[in-house]
């Protein structure tokens, strides 16, 4: 799964290695706190179904990439990962600290591959 900044990965997280015991407890506490209820399009919801945690996640992710926070960042990737084991892609676009998110489930990831161009003289 991959977490693309204005078509720019950022993040990627590899399902085939197995989270950490202590990091996989964190991902259970994030659950257990938004039982207390998440503020999400500027209201609380008591009790977050899985696509408002989702999208609460993804909310904070985004914010945290903006931020350069990258252990916030890195803790909704794999939340993001580990709960939605069908998404492939984040697509995140910034304009001035306006987000749009887009969760994508049917599209791969592609990676990036940088092109060295030469000065022409």
């Amino acid at each position: 799964m991959a977490v693309l900044l204005n078509g720019i990965a950022q993040l990627e997280y590899d399902r085939d290695k197995l989270l950490p015991d202590h990091q996989t407890g964190y991902l259970d506490k994030m659950d257990t706190k938004m039982d207390e209820g998440i503020y999400l399009d500027e209201r609380t919801i008591l009790q977050p179904d899985l696509n408002q945690r989702t999208r609460f996640a993804a909310a904070n992710l985004a914010h945290a990439i903006h931020s350069s926070d990258e252990s916030t960042a890195a803790a909704m990737c794999s939340y993001l990962a580990i709960r939605l084991p069908e998404l492939k892609q984040v697509r995140i676009e910034d304009n001035e600290g306006e987000f749009t998110i887009e969760l994508v489930f049917d599209e791969d990831y592609k990676k990036q591959v940088a092109v060295e161009f030469t000065r022409l003289h």
